[in-house]
């Protein structure tokens, strides 16, 4: 496995970005919706990697000067994270929820973590659960309850689903 570079740490033992680009359903696509959400672009969270989340895609990677070519690879998803932690609120925080709504495996939505936009105690703990079980085979993740580049990577990539 080759090693990346993340905030001037080799990072080798977290999955890569996933590539999602138009015609892509489900994971990640709803984390990517909140995401451009939370970058002010206007789109559905539906799920669906459609023409209008292809326009944003393509309208933010414009706005970072990166190829606007629609595909959200490595750089795409490294220019539209945003670091949230407790207290923190919006479409980003939902980016997180949603992520571990992928994750509940009880079938039940009012199970788990809720999607409701707000850094509170239990996507805190979920957070934190979430990186203590990374840190087991990866020492750079810090089980700090922030989800920065590193944890964001690892939940997109579907790190821990199964």
């Amino acid at each position: 496995m080759t090693d990346h570079m993340v905030d001037d740490v080799v990072v080798d033992s977290i999955s890569p970005w996933p590539f999602v680009r138009k015609g892509n359903r489900d994971h990640p696509v709803q984390t990517l919706q909140y995401l451009l959400r939370a970058r002010n672009h206007v789109v559905t969270v539906d799920g669906i990697f459609g023409t209008a989340t292809d326009a944003a895609v393509r309208a933010f990677q414009q706005e970072k000067k990166l190829t606007a070519d629609g595909v959200v690879g490595p750089k795409t998803w490294a220019a539209l994270v945003v670091t949230v932690k407790k207290g923190s609120t919006g479409d980003a925080v939902r980016g997180v929820q949603e992520e571990f709504q992928y994750r509940n495996l009880s079938g039940d939505p009012s199970q788990g973590v809720q999607i409701d936009g707000i850094f509170g105690t239990t996507t805190d703990e979920a957070v934190r659960g979430f990186q203590q079980a990374l840190s087991y085979d990866a020492p750079e993740v810090v089980v700090d309850g922030i989800v920065g580049p590193v944890t964001w990577r690892a939940l997109v990539s579907g790190m821990l689903s199964f």
